[in-house]
């Protein structure tokens, strides 16, 4: 279980969006997760510099994954790092997805699945009631 006060700070910091998609939190009902950037079974640990708040989707589909595969040049690349990373020098928006800009963004979008049916449907959403996107 985690501290209390640190899934606080976790849940602040990102204030309330997933860290990856930027979702926010208020559009669906499962409570988003706190996630190791770096898993533990890779070393990681439970520091507030090794954390994240991520959707469901995000969460599940990153796991314990560090990299991916860049399908624009073939090569192995890690993944986006919120912790070290800023996400408008790797992400772009074009309507309600989420746009690759460097292979990190690229690869990044793949393992996580950022451009789900459904999500692009919940982002289509907040797009016409002038919620999304997010300032980041």
């Amino acid at each position: 279980m985690m501290d209390p006060a640190l899934d606080s700070a976790v849940r602040s910091r990102a204030q309330d969006k997933c860290e990856y998609c930027l979702l926010p939190q208020s559009v669906l009902r499962l409570r988003f997760q706190i996630e190791h950037v770096i898993a533990r079974q890779h070393g990681g640990l439970d520091r507030l510099d090794n954390l994240a708040l991520a959707c469901g989707r995000c969460n599940r589909h990153k796991g314990p994954n560090l990299a991916g595969i860049d399908h624009d040049t073939g090569q192995m690349t890690r993944l986006f790092n919120p912790r070290t990373d800023r996400w408008a020098e790797h992400f772009r928006w074009d309507g309600p997805r989420v746009i690759g800009a460097t292979p990190i963004g690229r690869a990044t979008i793949a393992v996580l699945v950022m451009n789900h049916e459904d999500d692009i449907a919940v982002r289509l959403e907040l797009i016409e009631s002038r919620r999304f996107p997010p300032a980041y």
